[in-house]
């Protein structure tokens, strides 16, 4: 898969395409569903398929401060999208400027000069261009005037619930991981670098891996679940762990933390970026009145992960 920084960085020489255009912040089954379509067509055509996609989230530029909790960084975003067939990815600096740019500039500007659209394809809900004036059949009158044709994929629903990332998002902020799967078709991912911790996990038998997240990244609600952890490089398939994501309530703790006790493990996972697969949630944070019904909870805790994830993941 070609990918570019900016629609400016598109070859002078490329091609008419197929092109599709979104945040597609988690990659769910509904974006796979737009972006199948997109390569899907392209094939026919045969053209290339294109998916443009932005960096930072439009929101944290159009309204400071309301940047939403990221389902996919941008590597693991990239990652998704290539899985799915697509011959290029175009990343388009999200800026003020960009911002400003009228829904007409942004279709002459990105999909005729730069990508050359033969086809472009969108959902019913697709806004774009300054204060998203730009709407499916604003795009569509466009498309006549430059000479590309515009495709509606269907919104992708399971009884009568349309899935998106809001939805999604909502779903992690509940602790409910097993719904967020559903939507996106696989666990939801949270990725990020084990750092030294206040070691009391090993004063208890349990070490752990403290994970240090993105800061805009989609936490699960506090409380304990089974987990695949993801090392990177050649370390063996994912490993099955327990994960408590809270601030220890009975040690008084007040940073909020994910840790990973990873079942029969004995390595040094210290400075390693690893990923963690939410699979289920075991049960709520709770505070214990000593030491021993905590180790005991541990125990079971890890009992029922390890009978959870007794088949790794396909």
């Amino acid at each position: 898969m070609q990918r570019w920084r900016g629609y400016e960085a598109v070859a002078g020489g490329f091609g008419r395409s197929v092109v599709t255009i979104g945040v597609f912040d988690g990659v769910h089954r509904g974006h796979q569903a737009i972006i199948g379509h997109t390569v899907k067509r392209a094939r026919d055509l045969g053209l290339q398929s294109v998916v443009v996609t932005f960096d930072p989230h439009p929101a944290e530029v159009v309204r400071p401060g309301s940047h939403p909790a990221v389902l996919t960084e941008p590597v693991r975003k990239a990652e998704l999208i290539e899985q799915l067939g697509v011959d290029a990815l175009c990343v388009v600096p999200f800026t003020p400027a960009f911002s400003q740019l009228s829904a007409e500039a942004f279709v002459h500007d990105v999909l005729v000069d730069a990508l050359h659209a033969a086809v472009v394809v969108e959902g019913d809900n697709f806004r774009f261009g300054h204060k998203a004036a730009g709407d499916l059949a604003m795009l569509t009158r466009l498309g006549r005037t430059f000479g590309f044709t515009v495709e509606e994929a269907p919104l992708v629903a399971e009884q009568e619930l349309v899935f998106s990332s809001t939805y999604i998002r909502s779903c992690v902020d509940a602790g409910d991981v097993s719904a967020a799967a559903a939507a996106l078709g696989r666990p939801h991912r949270l990725a990020g670098v084990v750092v030294r911790g206040d070691q009391r996990g090993r004063e208890l038998g349990f070490p752990t891996a403290n994970l240090m997240c993105h800061r805009y990244a989609a936490i699960p609600a506090d409380g304990v679940y089974a987990a695949w952890l993801i090392r990177g490089g050649k370390h063996g398939g994912p490993q099955p762990a327990s994960v408590s994501v809270g601030t220890n309530p009975t040690f008084s703790g007040r940073e909020r933390r994910v840790e990973a006790y990873v079942l029969d493990f004995a390595g040094d996972l210290y400075g390693e970026r690893v990923s963690l697969d939410f699979v289920a949630h075991l049960r709520e944070q709770r505070v214990y009145t000593g030491i021993e019904p905590l180790v005991a909870q541990i125990r079971e805790d890890v009992e029922q992960t390890r009978r959870l994830l007794a088949r790794p993941p396909i």
